[in-house]
Parts: C-alpha cells; sequence; structure tokens
C-alpha cells in the first residue's frame, strides 16, 4: 500500500499507518517532509528543539533530522516497538522523501481523516521546516 501524505496531519496519519502495519500489511509512506504538525510555530519549534537536547551524544534520546526518519520515529510511538509484534510492524513501514520513480506510476491513496483542511486553526508547520530548525540537510 503506498499512502501519500501530503497535507496530512503526522498524529493521525501515525494512528492509521501503526493499525495497518499490526495488521500485517506493508505501507510506504510518500511526501514525508510535506506532513504538517498542528501548534503554534514557536511552542512547535521550542519543544522540538528541547526534546533535541536531551541527553548526550552516547546516550540518547537521539532526536532524527531528516523528514522521513522523523515521521518514522514518530510512528514507532504509536507501536509496541520493544516487542516481536512491533518490531516486524515497523520493518513493514516505509517512509520517503518526495516520490521515489519506483512509485511513480502505482496507485496512491490519501487518508481523509488526516488532511489538514478539517483544522479549525491555521496554526501549523510542516515537518520539513521543523526538520530545518533542528539543522538537517535538506
Amino acid at each position: 500500500m503506498i499512502i501519500d501524505a501530503e497535507n496530512a496531519l503526522l498524529g493521525r496519519l501515525a494512528t492509521v499507518v501503526a493499525k495497518k502495519a499490526l495488521q500485517g500489511e506493508t505501507i510506504n509512506l510518500v511526501n514525508c517532509e510535506k506532513i504538517v504538525i498542528c501548534g503554534d510555530k514557536k511552542r512547535l519549534l521550542r519543544e522540538y528543539k528541547r526534546k533535541y537536547d536531551m541527553g548526550t551524544h552516547t546516550t540518547g534520546p537521539f532526536m532524527p533530522k531528516t523528514p522521513e526518519r522523523f515521521v518514522k520515529r514518530s510512528i514507532r510511538g504509536m507501536l509496541p516497538h520493544k516487542k516481536p509484534r512491533g518490531i516486524a510492524a515497523l520493518g513493514r513501514i516505509m517512509c520517503f522523501r518526495g516520490l521515489p520513480e519506483e512509485f511513480a506510476n502505482e496507485k496512491m491513496e490519501k487518508v481523509e481523516t488526516a488532511d489538514y483542511s478539517r483544522l479549525k486553526t491555521l496554526k501549523y508547520l510542516s515537518v520539513e521546516k521543523i526538520c530545518r530548525f533542528l539543522g538537517g540537510k535538506i
């Protein structure tokens, strides 16, 4: 299954993807840099910077700086990633920046319940901007 993640809310998309992966489906997420997170821009950047600065370079916690790893880490939080079932489910999820050539002619699905147009507020930030703020080279 190929899911186009453009203009999707991160949390709502992650729950759908995690549930399908636990059921045994292989999922490919494309356009991960265009996923949005709702909230005030300054607060979101401050919170992610705080999480990034926690710990040390050897003991973590480790916050990824590339959009595809950032999204996969968020999905991992919705899986039992320390148990064999969760490890297998996480292995079935692949995240991509942009649209790879191998999926260009394939039929892609959108998660309608995760579309950001359903937001009642105009406060949101894309994953790409958060990763750039954390120092990712995008």
